[in-house]
């Protein structure tokens, strides 16, 4: 389109009102479990199971409440950070029970 001066005008949409949904909100325990996850890759295993069973939890609850969640990512990814570190602390227990189930049998601790 052009304007009176024969130049560019921008078009402008209609304005629909409000969302049905309302403003996005945060899930209130999003950052924690982004936090959770993150250290229990870097800092410390044990970790882990919490930040899993937390991102577990509010994925549920952001999927059955219907509102939209602008943090569902962040959940998401310390859920998934929880899910590998607690696969390597179950990897790493289950490696010192054989390292020490080979010592025990051979006679190591003698």
């Amino acid at each position: 389109m052009t304007g009176p001066r024969g130049g560019e005008t921008t078009m402008s949409y209609p304005h629909y009102g409000p969302s049905p949904y309302g403003p996005p909100q945060s899930h209130p325990n999003g950052t924690t479990i982004l936090v959770l996850g993150i250290l229990s890759l870097v800092v410390c295993l044990f970790i882990g199971p919490f930040a899993w069973s937390m991102g577990s939890t509010a994925l549920r609850e952001i999927d059955e409440s219907g509102h939209y969640y602008d943090n569902r990512g962040a959940v998401q990814a310390g859920r998934i950070c929880g899910i590998i570190s607690s696969v390597l602390l179950m990897l790493t227990v289950a490696f010192l029970a054989f390292v020490f189930g080979i010592v025990f049998l051979t006679g190591g601790f003698k």
